[in-house]
């Protein structure tokens, strides 16, 4: 380690466990009552948090309502869609969305795989 690392360290960014992989779902909703939004997201955070299959981190929705995104992260994507599955399936503006898996970090290469929920 050279002398300025030593000072201001590493430029590497030292990672802890395995990578993070991501869920995405995206999904269109063509309203701008937000209700169900809301109510799906909070559906998932409780779906995750029982399964301690990860965290859900947030939605975007374009303002008008036309279609959005809920942002999901754990360690293993399968297990973290496992757990939002039946929680997607039950909700009647999730039909025709799509779930992307990232297995690791969203760049160039990674593997992911897309699922279209009926």
């Amino acid at each position: 380690m050279g002398l300025l690392s030593k000072l201001f360290g590493s430029r590497k960014k030292e990672q802890k466990g395995p990578p993070q992989h991501e869920v995405v779902v995206h999904f269109s909703y063509g309203s701008r009552n937000f209700q169900h939004v809301f109510a799906l997201e909070d559906s998932l955070r409780a779906a995750i948090a029982e399964a301690r299959a990860g965290t859900y981190d947030s939605h975007y929705i374009e303002e008008d309502g036309s279609e959005g995104f809920y942002y999901m992260y754990g360690p293993d994507a399968e297990v973290l869609f496992g757990a939002i599955a039946p929680v997607l399936e039950a909700s009647s503006f999730m039909h025709g969305s799509t779930v992307t898996l990232h297995f690791g970090p969203q760049k160039r290469g990674t593997p992911k795989r897309v699922i279209e929920l009926p």
